[in-house]
């Protein structure tokens, strides 16, 4: 729900982008689209490749990472993807894979990572001059949205249609759903042919499914009554029209009462996993939209894209982290911990072994604080560490919308290109106080960074975050924040292209000067 002011990060843009030119030539793509660990961008008509920028990401803090956010987001339709994507970029960047399941030897200086569940991922990065009861600098996101999910017994039929029934995940807006051009992805466990079962990803790329919409003319007061659809019966997406049953062929693949799911899906995904249908053991399957994240408006100043809400804080957080530890003297003057927790399912409350209601984050930092400290840990070394952590909590925020302005308190209307939001809440629902802010906005003010504020109107409800879940866990001081986005919880959700370099900006100067800026502040002395 933050808003930025724009800055001089200008994008180069072409006065005019011809479409044709993909057509008919190659195209010189810019040195920070291909940039390892990052992936090569894909040219599509609405995408990054527009961006005319030659800057390199290196050392220069406003080189712009738009281009590698589309990426990551055309990458990672589910939670499970983004994690992985996350996964490949940190091992790429040189940090170690570690196991929860294992010891951990960890060293100053040291950058490492663990998933949980694939959908659930906490990476850090040692300063060399850490000591045992030194702190924690941590940002938190979450890589669930809004979405459907198929039931585990998904195959019906309706009047010559194969249908796929789903649940609702989270609070979407549902009726973004119709009409739009469909498919799954999510993860598999396989049978392999000595036995053992392999967990992998699918994603069926072309567009598969529809919920298709009623003709205004068989609801012709939809306009004046609104759209109003019954979730369990009129949100069901098509698959295919059901075979002739008189041809052998067709008898194969329709469905019968033993079948979970139509045995046609089950070939599709077989071919996308290269295996036999029978060798699928189990299925966790998202509703996907197919339609690229791409760039936006006659500027390109926007983001078009599914799952903003929260994968662009995500990727920003991953970023900033990877790119704080580039340089070889990054780590050596750093006395602290960086870190970044991203979690699952915190659309649906937070309560799972991969949620921030689970004690990963701590448990992941007690086990950090055991190993670094050899035998000069005592019972008090960890309590020590988290009073002298913070943690940013950043998950998107409310834009002021045009159309609807009066939805906003009239003095905190965020706005798109003019910096983060900080949330605040007096009743809790945001884990933001006067001294997390002071703090956060002293980071920003050093690197000249603007900063916008949100709080929600006295006679409106307010959402939350996984801020105040983790805040009070071990009591670790923490902020909310988030970049400004219009149409959250769409299928299709819009943000401002300068907000995305802003907050990684923001993230990486976090780690990089938190630690002089709390020196300045004593409260419980």
């Amino acid at each position: 729900m933050a808003a930025i002011a724009r800055l001089p990060l200008t994008h180069s843009l072409p006065s005019k982008f011809n479409p044709s030119l993909f057509l008919s030539q190659s195209i010189s793509f810019p040195t920070y689209l291909l940039r390892s660990p990052f992936r090569s961008f894909s040219p599509i008509l609405c995408s990054s490749s527009s961006l005319g920028d030659s800057r390199s990401l290196g050392s220069d803090s406003n080189a712009s990472i738009v281009g590698d956010l589309l990426d990551y987001l055309n990458e990672s339709w589910t939670q499970f993807h983004a994690t992985a994507e996350a996964k490949r970029q940190l091992l790429a960047a040189g940090f170690d894979l570690l196991s929860e399941n294992e010891d951990w030897k960890l060293k100053p200086g040291g950058r490492y990572f663990f998933t949980r569940n694939m959908s659930c991922l906490v990476a850090f990065a040692v300063g060399e001059k850490y000591v045992p009861g030194n702190g924690f600098h941590a940002i938190a996101a979450h890589t669930d949205s809004p979405c459907l999910k198929l039931k585990p017994k998904s195959a019906s039929s309706k009047f010559g249609y194969l249908m796929v029934n789903v649940q609702t995940y989270g609070g979407g807006l549902w009726h973004t759903w119709f009409d739009r051009d469909l498919s799954v992805a999510g993860r598999a466990i396989v049978r392999a042919s000595d036995g053992s079962f392999v967990h992998r990803l699918v994603k069926v790329k072309r567009p598969l499914l529809r919920v298709p919409t009623l003709a205004i003319h068989l609801d012709s007061t939809v306009n004046s009554d609104g759209f109003k659809p019954n979730l369990e019966t009129q949100l069901v997406p098509l698959l295919a029209t059901k075979p002739d049953e008189s041809s052998a062929e067709s008898k194969d693949k329709n469905v019968s009462s033993k079948d979970a799911h139509h045995p046609l899906l089950m070939q599709i995904l077989s071919d996308d996993l290269d295996c036999k249908v029978e060798d699928i053991v189990s299925l966790e399957l998202n509703i996907c939209d197919t339609q690229p994240s791409c760039l936006g408006g006659a500027n390109n100043e926007f983001i078009f894209s599914g799952r903003l809400d929260n994968l662009a804080s995500s990727f920003c957080a991953l970023r900033a982290l990877i790119d704080s530890c580039e340089s070889s003297e990054s780590l050596s003057t750093e006395h602290d911990i960086r870190m970044i927790a991203l979690f699952d399912n915190e659309e649906v409350g937070s309560d799972s072994c991969q949620g921030a209601g689970a004690p990963t984050m701590f448990q992941a930092m007690r086990r950090i604080v055991s190993s670094l400290g050899n035998k000069q840990v005592t019972e008090c070394t960890f309590d020590r560490a988290i009073r002298k952590s913070f943690l940013v909590s950043a998950d998107m925020a409310h834009g002021v919308h045009p159309n609807f302005a009066d939805k906003h308190e009239e003095n905190h209307r965020p706005q798109l290109h003019k910096g983060l939001v900080i949330k605040h809440n007096a009743n809790q629902r945001y884990a933001t106080s006067g001294i997390t802010s002071f703090l956060f906005k002293e980071v920003a003010k050093l690197h000249d960074l603007p900063i916008q504020e949100f709080v929600v109107r006295n006679d409106m409800g307010c959402g939350s975050t996984i801020g105040p879940i983790l805040a009070s866990g071990v009591g670790i001081r923490t902020v909310d924040c988030g970049i400004a986005q219009l149409s959250m919880h769409s299928v299709r959700e819009i943000c401002g292209t300068d907000d995305i370099d802003i907050a990684y900006r923001h993230f990486k100067a976090f780690y990089r000067s938190f630690s002089s800026v709390d020196k300045k502040l004593v409260v419980d002395d």
